[in-house]
């Protein structure tokens, strides 16, 4: 669970503008426009507009890894052989089913903060950092590294995230981020004792 938020009013208040909405910078690729046109009110949860757009930004670039990285496990389930077949067929069954079901909860947040989520190929292209499948399916050992440094590439961004979160006072936001994290840094340490000695 994320530290409580300890803002005050009076602490808002005096809390320095240039704080707001900052989100670590990713070669300047603006994302996470922002939704709810027509006669929908103004969303008021409690978090700033210009923060909620800048954790909006931050979960469209996990998102984005997230997903990538999804795909990636499924090509890899698909495409393993060799003498680890069975095994690493299931257990990239149960990884890339774990993924998929996280890009629908980091979307759906995204939603809930009066962002649209990115969700195109051209999209996650442009902010993923995790790097996309190879053409060639490798070997089911090189299969296995790739993934470990999938994984931790997806909770180093995440991490970067939750203090822009808890700045924001966005419990949830940062809690999820943590959970990620903790899926993320598990999953990489599985695959990573495959390659030991």
């Amino acid at each position: 669970m994320a530290k409580a938020s300890k803002k005050t009013k009076s602490s808002i208040a005096s809390s320095p503008p240039s704080s707001a909405g900052k989100v670590p910078a990713k070669g300047g690729t603006r994302v996470a426009e922002e939704s709810g046109r027509g006669n929908a009110p103004v969303i008021n949860i409690g978090i700033d507009r210009k923060d909620r757009a800048a954790i909006a930004e931050g979960l469209s670039r996990v998102l984005a890894d997230t997903y990538t990285l999804y795909l990636t496990t499924h090509n890899f389930h698909w495409n393993v052989t060799g003498p680890h077949f069975n095994s690493l067929y299931a257990m990239f069954m149960g990884q890339y089913t774990e993924l998929w079901g996280a890009t629908d909860v980091l979307a759906e947040r995204i939603r809930a903060l009066g962002h649209y989520a990115p969700g195109s190929y051209a999209e996650f292209g442009k902010i993923s950092t995790v790097p996309d499948v190879p053409q060639t399916p490798p070997k089911a050992m090189e299969m296995v590294r790739i993934l470990v440094k999938g994984h931790e590439t997806v909770s180093r961004i995440a991490r970067e995230f939750i203090p822009v979160a808890e700045e924001a006072g966005d419990d949830p936001t940062a809690d999820m981020l943590t959970a990620r994290c903790t899926v993320h840094d598990q999953t990489a340490w599985m695959l990573r004792s495959l390659l030991e000695d």
